[in-house]
């Protein structure tokens, strides 16, 4: 028999990485990560009122709701199979002050919203922040005092509000406005309250970004915002303090850790994972989509194509799920498939 050896079995031992690429039956064989429709976390912005759906400029198909609608919406998303909604609301301007009193309502519009879903729709897990930028009128994640962000008297009103909005039926705390010790304050807090069964997603490290401001539009709070967050928020060229931050935030019983934003720091979703072991998760943040909905929409990328490969690189980085505002858009492309 005639041999057909060529030069570049030589070169690579015989080893040819195009085997297992040759055909869709092998490529499907031998794929290492998935994204399915399990892996996502819908966050949603809610307004006073009823009967409102208004779209959200700077994000192209993403809208604010009222809660009839977000009930609405909750019941769309359980019917495709999204796992949890994460609610963000937009309240009232006279209803904010530098204290953001309006997070220690029972009623308020956010617990409002979760006990309305919860009723509707009892099979999809709401996930909820304490942070106070949408009740300040100053925009920042705690309370103000004389130029400072507060530390410890935040995190006594964050672990109140949280308490609050597990009475109303939140299934997950998700505390992102980063003050030290908040992650231990609301598992005591939640404890005490007879809440054991509710849990903690951490936003672990949570960095002083570029890719929010779409985001603060949404929830009316960039034209509010007074200096920036930057003595809160971790520094972007920080990854081993950001991993020192994470530590705590387990120490103190984190259920969950999250990273945020996602792509631009998909080496603090793998270390985070490496470390610690509990779920993770990215959230996908509003300067991310917004960037692939733009570029999409002027004919730039393949908007279908980059979103998907975008979500998956977060799989692929040791995350167990992703908050994004295309989880309605993913869950109908999955379920085709």
């Amino acid at each position: 028999m005639q041999d057909r050896t060529h030069l570049v079995d030589d070169i690579t031992g015989h080893r040819r990485m195009r085997r297992n690429r040759k055909a869709d039956w092998t490529r499907r064989l031998v794929q290492e990560n998935r994204l399915t429709v399990d892996d996502l976390i819908w966050p949603i912005f809610i307004v006073p009122g009823s009967g409102i759906v208004d779209p959200i400029a700077a994000m192209p198909g993403v809208n604010r709701m009222s809660i009839d609608k977000a009930v609405e919406a909750a019941r769309e998303a359980a019917g495709l199979g999204i796992p949890a909604l994460a609610t963000f609301p937009n309240i009232e301007m006279e209803l904010r002050d530098e204290t953001g009193s309006n997070s220690l309502e029972a009623n308020n519009l956010i617990n409002q919203t979760t006990a309305a879903i919860k009723k509707a729709v009892p099979n999809i897990g709401v996930i909820t922040d304490v942070a106070l930028d949408p009740f300040t009128s100053h925009g920042h994640d705690g309370i103000l005092r004389d130029g400072e962000i507060v530390n410890d008297e935040t995190v006594d009103q964050v672990a109140r509000a949280a308490v609050m909005q597990a009475d109303a039926g939140a299934d997950i705390i998700a505390p992102s406005e980063m003050m030290d010790g908040r992650i231990g304050a609301i598992r005591m807090a939640l404890d005490a309250a007879g809440h054991q069964n509710v849990g903690i997603m951490s936003y672990a490290t949570k960095f002083a970004s570029a890719f929010y401001g779409p985001y603060r539009e949404a929830i009316s709070t960039g034209g509010l915002l007074k200096g920036d967050k930057k003595t809160y928020y971790i520094d972007p060229a920080n990854g081993t303090e950001a991993i020192r931050d994470a530590a705590l935030d387990v120490e103190e019983g984190a259920d969950m850790l999250m990273v945020k934003p996602g792509l631009p720091y998909l080496d603090i979703c793998w270390r985070m994972k490496e470390a610690f072991g509990l779920p993770t998760f990215a959230y996908q943040v509003s300067g991310e989509y917004t960037q692939i909905k733009a570029a999409a929409m002027n004919g730039w990328i393949d908007g279908e194509r980059a979103m998907l490969e975008t979500l998956l690189s977060f799989k692929r980085a040791g995350c167990d799920g992703i908050l994004t505002y295309f989880a309605v858009e993913v869950a109908k492309i999955l379920g085709k498939r």
